[in-house]
């Protein structure tokens, strides 16, 4: 029987057949071979190339493998691999963090098998590779379930070694472009095969079983925002963020200690502060890295919040935060500016009053969004005026309302434009949060809300930043009213509070002293 050969290269088709569960990736010819000992049974047991449970079963053990390893420990791991050929330092990275024996034997074997992996014919030196990885993983040929569980392990490595090697030497040809616009401009794996398993219909197009579908995803991402690099659900690649982490060390592109924070176990508390007693105190708890809140900067001065109107106020914190120890990021709504220009020249007189981050808003005073354009435009002059300075790019969509559908969009323009960080305040679904860090390649900020998810739920959710934004500020301000209430209504007041001499130790930047009034 002849089958249909069905192109597609629009974004929205190319999205389309990633989803359907009736097309799966198509399975190079050759039958399984013997258990162990070649290519083509390896092909035939990983969860790549099979549908329906066993796919579910064999994608859980991969997941399972992933889920051991911290991807910024993978990416110092291969920050500390020895100089040399770049699949093997992915592939011994990666095996080392899985604790396979002999990485580096580990990883030439792997990279002879991946040289066969993806294609019809056999390859006697990779059957024999095969069958060295899974005497090491797997050296009882009669148990199924380690020889599957083997298999898939293989099967990570082996996708891990080209794929992250093509992704390292585009990014590596593009200078310093953002890993983000690499993927979409120059993918790693362009173009996917798949075939129907069943009937199905793509963009009014009907697939018969049995037909191939070339997916042309160099193309499709260069119509949209949002690259399909890493597929789509359901089969989202669920080793990105450590493919991410793998290249991100290999390129080893500088990073800043506020940089860094963002790339741990637990994601970066960042409480926001309105003064310099404030942030010094929150310093002095511990917090590694301190925000400001416009809301309070702008309440304090007596001027509205996000309406333009506190700039003189913001850059004269900036100058007072300067003066301490520790590392600061500034809210400064939308730039107080629609010229990419004065934006950056803003943001650069930031970052030399001591600031190691911006927080930068698409929305507007009167309710509406900025359009994307113009808000990547803001992004791309200020990583030009002051490179190391962190931005964190803001979507107001669920804060205001408006375009929800359109924030992953609006994120991929931003993170493409140079943004090192996105911020969506108002999102707390979790299904959209876990949405939105599986499509991200920079780190995703939440706004904590105390009905929302927790800390520990946000971790899991691959959540890297959780602001506080103006809620301590509001606290004190609510703790000081009720105070001043309730001494006046004769009721009883915990005074508990720090001392006047705690506050002017606090309020003295570095190394100056006051002298009580």
């Amino acid at each position: 029987m002849t089958h249909t050969l069905h192109e597609f290269d629009r974004w929205a088709e190319v999205r389309a057949a990633l989803a359907d569960p009736a097309l799966v990736p198509e399975l190079p010819a050759g039958d399984g071979g013997p258990a162990g000992a070649s290519v083509t049974w390896l092909r035939a047991t990983v969860a790549r190339f099979c549908s329906g449970e066993t796919h579910r079963r064999r994608r859980a053990l991969v997941e399972a493998e992933l889920a051991r390893l911290e991807p910024a420990s993978l990416r110092q791991a291969v920050v500390a691999a020895p100089a040399g050929d770049i699949r093997k330092r992915v592939v011994c990275a990666l095996a080392e963090a899985l604790g396979m024996p002999e990485p580096g034997a580990v990883a030439e074997a792997v990279i002879v098998v991946a040289g066969a992996y993806f294609g019809g014919g056999g390859d006697e030196a990779a059957d024999e590779a095969v069958a060295r990885l899974v005497a090491r993983l797997a050296p009882d040929p009669a148990d199924e379930a380690a020889l599957e569980a083997a298999a898939n392990r293989i099967g990570l490595l082996v996708q891990a070694c080209d794929a992250t090697t093509a992704l390292v030497e585009a990014a590596a040809d593009s200078g310093d472009a953002p890993l983000a616009r690499v993927l979409r401009e120059d993918p790693p794996v362009r173009a996917m095969r798949r075939v129907a398993i069943r009937a199905t219909r793509i963009a009014g197009r009907q697939i018969a079983e049995g037909d191939v579908v070339l997916l042309d995803l160099a193309t499709a991402n260069r119509s949209h925002a949002v690259p399909l690099t890493f597929g789509a659900p359901p089969r989202v690649c669920p080793g990105r963020a450590h493919a991410l982490a793998l290249a991100d060390g290999l390129l080893q592109r500088p990073l800043t200690a506020f940089a860094r924070l963002h790339h741990q176990a637990a994601p970066l508390l960042l409480p926001n502060a309105w003064d310099y007693a404030s942030a010094a105190a929150l310093a002095a708890q511990g917090f590694p890295a301190i925000g400001t809140t416009s809301l309070g900067v702008a309440a304090a001065a007596g001027l509205p919040d996000g309406a333009g109107a506190t700039v003189e106020a913001t850059m004269a914190l900036a100058r007072r935060l300067g003066q301490g120890s520790f590392l600061f990021t500034v809210d400064a709504e939308g730039g107080f500016s629609d010229n990419p220009a004065e934006v950056a020249e803003l943001a650069r007189r930031l970052h030399e009053a001591g600031a190691s981050g911006i927080n930068l808003e698409d929305g507007r005073a009167d309710g509406t969004l900025a359009s994307a354009e113009l808000h990547a435009a803001k992004i791309s002059a200020i990583k030009a005026a002051a490179p190391a300075l962190f931005v964190n790019a803001r979507t107001d969509t669920y804060w205001l309302g408006r375009q929800e559908e359109a924030t992953a969009e609006r994120l991929a323009v931003y993170e493409q434009a140079g943004a090192d960080g996105v911020f969506v305040p108002g999102l707390s679904d979790p299904d959209k949060i876990a949405a939105l860090t599986a499509a991200l390649v920079v780190p995703l900020n939440i706004l904590y809300t105390p009905d929302g998810p927790t800390l520990d739920d946000l971790t899991v959710l691959g959540v890297r930043r959780v602001s506080l934004g103006s809620l301590l500020y509001r606290r004190a301000l609510a703790a000081a009213m009720a105070t001043a209430a309730d001494l006046r209504a004769g009721r009883p007041v915990d005074c508990t509070a720090l001392t006047y001499s705690d506050v002017q130790e606090l309020a003295a930047p570095d190394g100056a002293s006051w002298t009580s009034a």
